[in-house]
């Protein structure tokens, strides 16, 4: 009896270790509601037959299918209508399912095949690219890779949105992107069932969608001079030096970009940013301000361009929009309505943020205009401005949505508000009765530091994953049929070009994915950070960037009774050890291991640190200067 406990033991014992070992092998991003692993695997045959219908829906899916298995693993792809031994069954309900609603899928895979069930084609879809997740990383590959069997776990997956808004914002105004690249920004974005591009299309530094009303706008508003550097703090440029840097797309490069979105499920919200942000636009057409001179105006390089340091941050330059002038709604309306008829979307953002009101106070038109209507503050005279504006957007089929700033002074009665400065908005808006989708700079604002700001471009926030991973688009208290979802945002001006501007979205663009899909109970910051360094794998293999600045650790700098400086090195993931000099020389794992506070030696000037895991470097080499270190004593 005894012998056979101590079997049934080891037994269980080596279950569990099993069931340990083959768990970690599946890293989805996001995290399905619902896995169930059994034992064994599926090896796709070499010829793939794909069972599905032949409807024009079921294009992009297939298409996803032929795509990267043909890339990746070179097998022959035949879709038959009926296939009872197919490799891969993709089928669409006859009758709906309502537990997975209009994007979820099951995913099925046995011994012999397997199935993906859905209620939609974006359903099995996001079931495939849920597929590709579950074969090795070098499906992610460019070219045929060898030496590799093709197979997945033999797995059971229920799996649908939290969220019907998972979004990213792009903002290509401050530094051009092409075509070509927002194509492949999309193509990330869906891997990862991110369903909604925000495309920020305009702002001081270029006007980037061609209407044809007013030409002007890309001919003159979409190109500047070039600068490199700290963006913010450049020297303006001289009248003479040539404004040929930047770009646009034509209204064909917009339905392009926009078919190519539909057929990977992403819908596409355009954002013209107004009153506010305005100054490619008024350099293009100055009767657009109500500010003299205007037509001395040009398209913003970097110069500064307002004082940060005061209240209402005062701009330098009149960048905005006459909200008393009635071109400015002839404008609006040509615009909007050239807009209206290239996105299909149900929704135009019209910015509203960052409004400077300082020339507007001076404005003589604006004066009258606040005299006629009774309004008594800035904040009014914007109000009075968006409610026009909502009215326009309105009568060309489209609902209106703008930043949080558009409840300053009253807002709209039909206006949705994307809460930017924290969740204070959106919750005033919510309780409002109003449509809100939570994009705070405190969980998902892409163009903020990674790491500490000795190794990043400069920007005044760091954002680490682990803050952007607590992210969850529901504040208590709220209804939350008004939260549409969440999304995050990149602006670009410290991003000059799509490396960057991957390293800035990857790997804090994953916790969005489960902020945004996977169910709230489901999240654990250590589990999914076993998983995102199974996709920087699969990133290397498709060769995109993405920052490793969450092995880094954060400095925390004191001072000690003696008054020299002491340092606390704090890891955001477990597991990691860090190894430090202060003698100028490059540290391994062979120096001095960081087990406590370190008090800094009164001569030293540099203190470099790499983490390891084990024996293998994961961190990057970190020079800090004991004078920054300095410089953060309060």
């Amino acid at each position: 009896m005894k012998k056979l406990s101590l079997l049934v033991c080891s037994c269980l014992i080596g279950a569990l270790a099993f069931a340990q070992q083959t768990n970690t092998s599946i890293a989805i991003i996001p995290e399905p509601v619902k896995i169930t692993q059994h034992t064994g695997r599926y090896v796709l045959p070499k010829v793939l037959v794909v069972q599905s219908g032949t409807e024009a829906e079921m294009t992009p899916v297939l298409n996803l299918i032929k795509n990267k298995f043909s890339t990746a693993t070179g097998k022959i792809i035949r879709v038959r209508p009926i296939a009872p031994a197919a490799a891969i069954k993709l089928v669409l309900n006859k009758t709906t399912d309502n537990v997975i609603g209009k994007e979820g899928y099951y995913l099925s895979a046995r011994a012999k095949g397997i199935t993906i069930r859905a209620n939609t084609a974006a359903g099995l879809y996001y079931g495939v690219q849920t597929l590709l997740q579950l074969l090795p990383n070098q499906i992610e590959g460019k070219e045929i890779a060898k030496n590799i069997t093709w197979a997945v776990p033999v797995v059971d997956i229920t799996d649908y949105p939290r969220f019907e808004w998972r979004g990213l914002m792009f903002d290509v105004s401050r530094h051009f992107f092409t075509k070509k690249e927002v194509m492949s920004y999309i193509d990330n974005m869906a891997k990862y069932k991110l369903n909604l591009f925000h495309w920020h299309l305009t702002d001081d530094e270029g006007w980037r969608i061609e209407i044809k009303s007013f030409p002007k706008l890309t001919t003159v508003g979409a190109f500047n001079v070039k600068r490199e550097g700290e963006f913010g703090n450049f020297i303006p440029p001289k009248p003479d030096e040539p404004r040929n840097y930047g770009g646009f797309y034509t209204q064909d490069d917009i339905r392009e970009v926009v078919q190519y979105a539909k057929d990977r499920f992403v819908n596409i919200m355009p954002e013209v940013d107004v009153p506010g942000h305005s100054l490619a636009a008024v350099a293009s057409y100055p009767e657009l301000s109500a500010t003299a001179g205007a037509d001395k105006y040009v398209v913003r390089s970097g110069e500064k361009i307002m004082d940060w340091s005061k209240p209402g941050h005062p701009a330098l330059v009149d960048n905005t929009l006459n909200p008393a002038g009635e071109f400015t709604y002839q404008f609006l309306d040509k615009v909007m309505g050239e807009i209206a008829e290239l996105f299909p979307f149900a929704y135009i953002h019209v910015g509203g943020d960052e409004c400077a009101k300082n020339f507007w106070e001076q404005s003589d038109q604006v004066k009258a205009l606040m005299a006629k209507e009774n309004l008594k503050t800035q904040e009014e005279v914007q109000s009075y401005f968006e409610k026009r504006l909502e009215k326009i957007v309105e009568s060309k089929g489209k609902k209106f949505i703008g930043w949080d700033e558009i409840l300053e002074g009253g807002i709209g009665p039909n206006a949705a508000v994307m809460s930017w400065r924290g969740i204070k908005g959106g919750i005033e808006a919510a309780k409002l009765g109003h449509e809100v989708v939570m994009s705070p700079t405190t969980f998902v604002y892409l163009d903020y530091m990674q790491s500490d700001r000795v190794m990043e471009p400069h920007v005044y926030a760091t954002l680490r994953l682990s803050k952007t991973y607590e992210f969850d688009p529901v504040p208590a208290g709220v209804d939350a049929k008004l939260i549409k979802g969440g999304q995050a945002n990149l602006w670009t001006e410290q991003v000059y070009n799509i490396r960057q501007a991957e390293y800035m979205t990857w790997p804090r663009a994953f916790a969005l994915a489960e902020s945004v899909w996977s169910p709230a109970s489901k999240k654990n910051f250590n589990t999914f950070f076993t998983k995102v360094e199974k996709h920087f794998d699969r990133f290397n293999q498709a060769e995109i960037k993405y920052a490793p600045s969450v092995y880094d650790p954060d400095f925390k700098v004191g001072r000690n009774a003696d008054s020299t400086l002491n340092v606390t090195l704090i890891t955001e993931v477990p597991g990691l050890d860090i190894y430090y000099s202060f003698d100028n020389s490059y540290p391994d794992r062979f120096y001095p291991k960081y087990t406590g506070v370190l008090t800094v030696p009164i001569d030293a000037t540099q203190l470099k640190v790499i983490t390891y895991r084990g024996k293998q470097p994961v961190g990057r080499m970190i020079s800090m200067p004991i004078s920054e270190l300095k410089s953060r004593i309060r």
